[in-house]
Formats: C-alpha cells, sequence, structure tokens
C-alpha cells in the first residue's frame, strides 16, 4: 500500500499577490531567502509536486512544505521571518529613562555636558550601555550646532520673494544669487604629504605658511549653474562696483537680471545704489538680516571649498588665484544647477517653530 501524508495545503494565489511573487522571484537584489520562498509558492501554485520543487530549487520537501502551510494560512506575510525573543534586556524601563531625562535635562557638576563616563557613575551601567541607550534615542551630548534667528521685521515677506523667485523665475530674466567668499587664504604646508595607499589615507602636516588672501566675487546663475566670477585682493565697495560691470558685460542686453544679495554693507553704498538706479533691468533682492543661508551663491562656495580649496597646497596668492579660476572654468564647461526644495511656507513654518521653541525655554528658565 502507497504510503499517505499529510495532504498538501491547498495555494490560493490572488493577483496581487501573483504580482508580488513574481517581483520578489525576480529580484536581483534584496534578501535570498525571500527570493526562494517566492519560487516555492510560484511553484505550489502552478501544481508542481513538493518534490519536484525542492529538487528544482535545492531545498528538503519540508522547507517546501513548510512555507506552503504559512502561506495557505497567512498569505504574504506567512513569508516573513517570525519574530525571535532574543535574550531579555537586563536595563530596565526605569534605568533608561533615568538616562534619558538626565542628559536633556540636567547637566554634571564638573563639566558643560555628560559623557558615557560620567553618566555611568551617576546611574550605576556600563558606558558602553550608556553609549547605546544614547544611540538608540539619537542623542549626541558631546555635539553642539550653532543658530542665529533673523529678527528682520519683513523676515515672511523677504523669504516669499527669495524662494520665489528661485522655483518659479521670471520670464525673459537672469536669477544671480551674488556675494563674495573673502580671505581666501594661501596657505603651503611646511613638509610634503604622503600619497594616498593601500590601507593608509593621503596625509600632510597639521602646520603651514600663509602666503596673503584674495577674495572671490560670485554670481550664481540659478537657472544652469554657472557662475560669473572675479578674483579681488580686497572686498570693498569699488571692487563690488568692477564685478557688477563685469555682470553686466556677461549678461544678453536683452534680459532682466534679478540679483539676489545678503545685507553686507558694500553691497548698499551710496555708489552701488546709483550705479543700480541707472540700470532699469536690475532688480535687487535682499535676504534678511541673518539669513544669509537663503542666498544660493553660498551653496557653490561651500562646494569649492569642499571639493578643490580645501585639501589645496599654494606657494601664493596668485598660484591660488589661478587654481579657483581653473575650478570655475571647469564648472562652467558642465554646470549643474542647485535645487532649491523647501517652500518658503516650510521655511516660514520651521523657522516658527525654533522661536516657539526658544520662547518655551526662554520662560521656563525664568
Amino acid at each position: 500500500m502507497a504510503k499517505r501524508g499529510r495532504p498538501a495545503a491547498q495555494v490560493t494565489v490572488t493577483e496581487d499577490q501573483l504580482a508580488e511573487l513574481n517581483r520578489r522571484a525576480a529580484a536581483r537584489k534584496g534578501p535570498a531567502d525571500e527570493q526562494l520562498r517566492a519560487l516555492i509558492i510560484l511553484g505550489c501554485k502552478d501544481g508542481e509536486p513538493g518534490t519536484s520543487i525542492a529538487r528544482r530549487l535545492g531545498i528538503t520537501a519540508q522547507t517546501v512544505s513548510k512555507w506552503r502551510r504559512r502561506f495557505a494560512a497567512y498569505g504574504l506575510d506567512g513569508l516573513n521571518d517570525e519574530l525571535r525573543s532574543g535574550r531579555p534586556r537586563s536595563i530596565p524601563d526605569e534605568v533608561v529613562q533615568e538616562v534619558i531625562d538626565r542628559v536633556r535635562q540636567e547637566k554634571p557638576a564638573d563639566a558643560s555636558h555628560w559623557s558615557t563616563r560620567s553618566m555611568s557613575e551617576v546611574v550605576g551601567i556600563s558606558p558602553a550601555s550608556v553609549q547605546r541607550i544614547w544611540g538608540a534615542f539619537g542623542l549626541k551630548p558631546h555635539l553642539e550646532k550653532t543658530f542665529k534667528l533673523s529678527t528682520d521685521p519683513a523676515f515672511v515677506d523677504k523669504v516669499h520673494d527669495i524662494v520665489g523667485l528661485y522655483m518659479n523665475p521670471p520670464d525673459r530674466a537672469m536669477v544671480l544669487s551674488v556675494d563674495e567668499k573673502s580671505q581666501i587664504q594661501a596657505l603651503n604646508r611646511t613638509q610634503p604629504g604622503l600619497p594616498l595607499t593601500f590601507g593608509k589615507p593621503q596625509t600632510h602636516t597639521h602646520d603651514y605658511q600663509r602666503h596673503g588672501t584674495t577674495s572671490l566675487f560670485a554670481a550664481l546663475d540659478i537657472a544652469t549653474g554657472k557662475v560669473i566670477g572675479r578674483l579681488k585682493r580686497r572686498h570693498r565697495s569699488a571692487e563690488f562696483l568692477e564685478f557688477l560691470n563685469a555682470i553686466d558685460r556677461s549678461v544678453p542686453a536683452g534680459l532682466d537680471v534679478h540679483l539676489v544679495l545678503d545685507n553686507y554693507g558694500t553691497h548698499k553704498t551710496d555708489k552701488v545704489k546709483a550705479w543700480l538706479a541707472e540700470r532699469s533691468r536690475y532688480h535687487v533682492h535682499f535676504t534678511p538680516t541673518s539669513a544669509s543661508w537663503l542666498n544660493l551663491v553660498e551653496r557653490f562656495f561651500s562646494t569649492i571649498s569642499e571639493k578643490w580649496i580645501k585639501r589645496q597646497a599654494h606657494t601664493s596668492v596668485r598660484d591660488l588665484e589661478a587654481s579657483i579660476r581653473h575650478y570655475l572654468a571647469i564648472n562652467n564647461k558642465d554646470p549643474k544647477p542647485f535645487q532649491w526644495r523647501k517652500s518658503a511656507d516650510e521655511i516660514v513654518a520651521s523657522v516658527g517653530r525654533a522661536a516657539a521653541a526658544l520662547d518655551r525655554r526662554s520662560d521656563k528658565s525664568d
């Protein structure tokens, strides 16, 4: 008499489940177990015997039976691994809460902020346990960020004006984000470093020789990412006027020009105002006070500093200026515009939340 075992579980697959199973089975990247289980269920759906599926996939018939039953009972959720209990936590919730409350609300008696060792001594757990708790809740007492909220009474209007230029620029006009990166130092290391090699980073000495400074005047075309740049040894109103003339020569005559500027004094002198008044196609948009981060050219300054200037060595100001001009030429051959993604309303709401949080903090301290 033939041996009779447990009857195979019936597998019924909906159209949505079939599409997901096919996606998992065809995925080139992802967990191998997930792909294997999808192939098992697809074979069962087609009526293929479990022993045949096992031979084809190089697994046991018991494995096929397990995932067939799990899918029949729970659908796609049944193909997920069951949660394992693991070892119970040795630190009770009360201690975890104490670590969180202390680091957020108190300071140690002998320091400005908590360290893992000082917290472990107070709470009575290991420094490693303190570190794991801080990491789980994203707490970093060793770090501190600076900020400055704008007190400009026209903050909201200026944000809407400038962000509107970035996200919906006017027709037949060029929007230029303009500023100067001043005091760029020509630095040369005191000794030659070692190049990058296997297992070791590039090296350079911590000390350096100063060879003077220069200033980069830059106008970023927000539509194309091209940069009009001029290098000056000083950054007074006279140099800024020379740069405005350079912009005027570079922009086609038929276009209006919208300049986004911060509130630096050289941008607001009488001579600059007179220059702008004589040219009706120029429209100036000032960022709010203490909010120069709204000036998109700051992104370009950050990029050129990190990608080019920071790790270079220059033996003179002339050498530094030649290096910067070279980078500008490379940038303008294949420019990539920066994308402004946050709307004016989102910015205003975010600043409002920060101001409200500071007010609450101030009320508590009083």
